[in-house]
């Protein structure tokens, strides 16, 4: 008999340069367990080191995203359950991902797993899908981010009003205020997910990865720091081979080539 316990993150290879995370906890709806984030993590961190990865997509399965952090860990061990350095660092490593990463999101996305999901750089919801921040009724806040992303992502009033009543958003809400970009059908979500990653993926890497070091500048500083840092990353774009192909490329009238280099 196969005893073998399953991953808590799948991982698939639907295109050489796109990776597929999916998260695997379906009796529990994809609670964010120290050991879930663990793995995630550690497969952002691979990610990271291999060349031929391009783009992430990270997603849940039909019944959910997740449903937030691990209820059972935190009765347990109170707030060390959150604040155990563990987690942090699987948190700080998941949120420093360089590359482009896409979270589609189906189902209930609650608590912890919106705030998975709102470190992604393009977010797309199904259909259907519930988004919320729960924590205030059952007595905490949240305590991984939304207070600041959220906010960042849709204004003080609804970001106050999910905070504190608990209450969720609809999929259409969540794209008419800015916190995700569309939304599908919840057959559609994943392929489309991997669409725009294949598109991403064959655009300059160098060039992505240094777009969505500006555009996270933008939700962290003054709008003078935003800008020098930009200034820093086109300056060093105009010093890799993947713009002296794409511009060639351009002139030539051809699809660019481009190495990441």
């Amino acid at each position: 008999m196969n005893h073998a316990v399953p991953p808590l993150i799948v991982a698939e290879r639907p295109d050489p340069a796109v990776l597929l995370l999916q998260l695997n906890r379906p009796k529990q709806r994809n609670a964010l367990s120290a050991a879930l984030l663990g793995q995630l993590a550690d497969a952002l961190r691979a990610a990271r080191s291999d060349e031929a990865v391009r783009c992430v997509v990270l997603t849940g399965d039909e019944g959910g995203f997740s449903a937030g952090a691990d209820i059972k860990e935190m009765q347990q061990h109170g707030f060390e359950a959150l604040s155990d350095p563990a987690r942090q660092h699987a948190w700080d490593s998941i949120a420093a991902f360089p590359k482009p990463l896409i979270a589609a999101v189906r189902g209930v996305c609650l608590g912890g797993g919106l705030e998975l999901a709102m470190l992604a750089d393009i977010l797309l919801v199904a259909e259907g899908s519930v988004l919320a921040q729960p924590e205030i009724t059952i007595g905490i806040m949240p305590g991984d981010g939304a207070t600041q992303r959220l906010t960042r992502s849709i204004g003080k009033s609804l970001a106050m009003q999910m905070v504190l009543t608990g209450e969720p958003i609809s999929a259409e809400r969540a794209v008419a205020a800015g916190l995700a970009s569309e939304v599908l059908p919840a057959s559609e979500l994943v392929e489309r997910a991997l669409a725009i990653a294949r598109v991403i993926s064959k655009r300059a890497p160098i060039a992505a990865q240094l777009a969505k070091e500006s555009i996270q500048a933008a939700y962290e500083t003054p709008l003078s720091a935003g800008l020098a840092i930009e200034r820093r990353a086109i300056r060093y774009a105009f010093t890799t081979d993947d713009q002296k192909e794409g511009m060639a490329a351009f002139v030539e009238k051809r699809q660019p080539i481009f190495s990441g280099r």
